[in-house]
């Protein structure tokens, strides 16, 4: 995406860590002008059109709050973001598409797709464990299968930078970490 625009809270905080809020910047323009955002850097690129000319913005501000979900939703990639990408069992990290979930208690024997019954794991050890109870198999997991907040995941996410990250954004980015007083 060219030129994206990193969105923030009214808080000035990110709406999202992971994946990282941002718009295209046909949509940050377009929220500009229908006046949802107030814009906080922009850019060096103009875009014109016949009567008006813009330059790009950089990072917008939503102007209402939106509150952030209290409860997560259960997904794969939330399930791996909360076991910050580290198989349970062997406690190596993997990217994301190594890994897989695993039941806790297989479903099998009655084991529900539940925050609190499944935990991130690679293919090796998901297959070591089969169809198994952990105390069966002499697996246990690292840590217990929980549901997190959303603030947790945000928190986790913040240690998985994207690709792109314009300097305008770092101020926003981690606003919260202790500076270096060097």
């Amino acid at each position: 995406m060219e030129s994206p625009a990193l969105v923030l809270n009214a808080d000035y905080r990110p709406l999202s860590y992971f994946p990282l809020s941002v718009w295209s910047w046909q949509e940050a323009i377009k929220a500009v002008y229908l006046d949802r955002v107030a814009i906080v850097s922009e850019y060096d690129r103009i875009i014109r059109s016949p009567s008006v000319q813009f330059r790009v913005p950089s990072v917008i501000a939503l102007k209402q709050y939106v509150p952030p979900r209290r409860r997560p939703a259960f997904t794969r990639f939330n399930v791996f973001l909360r076991d910050r990408f580290i198989c349970q069992y062997c406690g190596q990290a993997f990217y994301s598409h190594d890994l897989t979930f695993d039941h806790v208690i297989p479903r099998s024997r009655g084991g529900r797709a539940v925050w609190s019954n499944v935990v991130t794991a690679c293919t090796t050890c998901n297959l070591q464990k089969g169809n198994r109870l952990p105390h069966e198999a002499g697996m246990i997991p690292l840590h217990w299968p929980r549901q997190p907040v959303t603030g947790e995941l945000q928190e986790n996410g913040r240690s998985y930078p994207p690709n792109h990250l314009h300097q305008s954004w770092r101020d926003f980015l981690y606003w919260d970490t202790e500076l270096d007083p060097s």
